[in-house]
């Protein structure tokens, strides 16, 4: 009896043209999957062109250059995606950038905060028509869960009162926790989300923008200590084969992590995804990429009648449901 061939995927890799973004877009093309890379590189794109033509894989790789920590380059690359795929199978995130001094994007947001949080709550939830027509969606996000380092201060998302790379990369890193559960909690698609911490990995991708000497010594201790990328996104590959029930899991190294620890709550997730929505609409106005709301944002929070601040209600639709039976 033939062992059944598993269908082929449409897979959306941010930051595919770095680190483990790269290694996983060359795995799921060697799968047999197409594949959409997001990356703000036109030369790193070219390079990941004539790998993918090498493998004979050249006709199944699109490279969309964007800025990703720019909301209306996040908008254009999800209207690039949507014109050519249908569905989309798994959205992994992967961009990230450590600013040694506080940068702002050009529509006033911190850069950390706009790259390594903001572009994931807004492809995640951008691409969730595309995610409802696939059988089986997951968003691989690859942070730092289980991490307890770092918090998210709501009064100062943007790192205005005092910045630091480490400060901004953790709060980052805990929105994203809060992102995953928010995704989990008030769905605006099917897809399971699974947070991935793949620990210390032997790739340039998240310091090439340090100075020396904190570079160098990153550097040589990836080169000692570090993980192969290959090693690092073979648990995110398997996943992508095979997602998992359950609507949120989070994996640090290997291990699950305890969903009840705090940088999960439910309460918090749910007053960052109406802090996100405010800050989109004050910086950038509406966007298609926002979660559908029947309440509108008044510049202290979101109310019916834009009048009193209320608890954010999402609409889904469709509803969340569990995946259909083999």
């Amino acid at each position: 009896m033939h062992e059944q061939t598993p269908p082929k995927k449409t897979v959306v890799v941010q930051g595919g043209t770095d680190g483990m973004g790269r290694g996983i877009v060359m795995a799921r093309l060697e799968a047999g999957d197409t594949v959409v890379a997001l990356g703000s590189s036109a030369e790193k794109g070219r390079r990941l062109h004539a790998e993918a033509a090498a493998l004979g894989a050249g006709d199944r790789l699109r490279f969309v250059r964007a800025d990703l920590s720019s909301i209306a380059e996040n908008e254009r690359a999800v209207a690039d995606i949507r014109a050519q795929s249908p569905a989309v199978d798994a959205l992994v995130l992967c961009a990230n950038r450590q600013a040694p001094r506080r940068e702002v994007t050009a529509e006033g947001l911190e850069f950390t905060f706009a790259l390594y949080y903001l572009s994931r709550y807004l492809l995640s939830h951008g691409l969730r028509a595309e995610f409802d027509a696939a059988p089986a969606p997951v968003i691989v996000n690859v942070a730092a869960a289980g991490l307890k380092v770092g918090r998210v201060n709501l009064a100062d998302l943007q790192s205005e009162a005092k910045y630091s790379t480490i400060r901004a990369q953790m709060q980052a890193g805990r929105a994203n926790d809060l992102l995953g559960r928010s995704l989990a909690d008030e769905p605006s698609s099917r897809a399971r989300i699974v947070l991935h911490h793949p620990g210390f990995t032997r790739t340039l991708g998240g310091i090439g923008h340090l100075r020396q000497p904190a570079k160098g010594i990153i550097t040589l201790l990836g080169k000692v200590a570090a993980k192969p990328v290959e090693t690092a996104i073979a648990p995110m590959v398997e996943v992508i084969d095979g997602p998992p029930a359950e609507p949120l899991t989070a994996i640090d190294r290997g291990r699950p992590v305890d969903l009840a620890m705090a940088t999960f709550d439910p309460a918090r997730a749910r007053e960052l995804a109406e802090a996100t929505r405010g800050l989109v609409v004050a910086h950038h106005g509406e966007s298609p990429l926002l979660p559908q709301t029947n309440e509108k944002w008044n510049g202290k929070g979101f109310s019916g009648n834009g009048e009193t601040p209320s608890r954010r209600t999402t609409t889904r639709t469709p509803t969340s449901r569990p995946y259909p039976a083999d």
